[in-house]
C-alpha cells in the first residue's frame, strides 16, 4: 500500500511564500513521476507542476517563475516551492505519484492541503 500525505499549507497574504510537502511512502518513490495539482473552489482540478523520476520539471504557465518542484529521493519527498502568492493560487493542492510497471500505470492521490491567498 502507498501513501501520499501532503503538508504546508496555510493561510498567506498576497506576494508571500509557502513551501508544501509530499511524503510518499513505499518502494515506489524512485520510479515514480510525482506531480502537484489544485482545485479552486468552483472549478476543476488542474495540473501544477511535475518532476520525473529523472528530475526533469515541467510547469503550467499560470505558475512558472513563481513555482519550483523539487524532489528529495532519500526523504522520499517531494516539494513544491511557492513564491510571488496571488489570490487566485488559491486552492486544495493535491500531490500525485505515478509509476509505470509492466505496462500497468499505478496512480496515488493524497488528501490534499488548503493554500488560501489573502488581497
Amino acid at each position: 500500500q502507498v501513501h501520499v500525505v501532503e503538508s504546508g499549507g496555510g493561510l498567506v497574504q498576497a506576494g508571500g511564500s509557502l513551501r508544501l510537502s509530499c511524503a510518499a511512502s513505499g518502494s515506489i518513490f524512485g520510479s515514480s513521476a510525482m506531480y502537484w495539482y489544485r482545485q479552486a473552489p468552483g472549478k476543476q482540478r488542474e495540473w501544477v507542476a511535475t518532476v520525473t523520476s529523472g528530475g526533469s520539471t515541467n510547469y503550467s504557465d499560470s505558475v512558472k517563475g513563481r513555482f519550483t518542484i523539487s524532489r528529495d529521493n532519500a526523504k522520499t519527498t517531494v516539494y513544491l516551492q511557492m513564491n510571488s502568492l496571488k489570490p487566485e493560487d488559491t486552492a486544495v493542492y493535491y500531490c500525485n505519484a505515478k509509476t509505470t510497471f509492466l505496462s500497468v500505470v499505478y496512480d496515488y492521490w493524497g488528501q490534499g492541503t488548503q493554500v488560501t491567498v489573502s488581497s
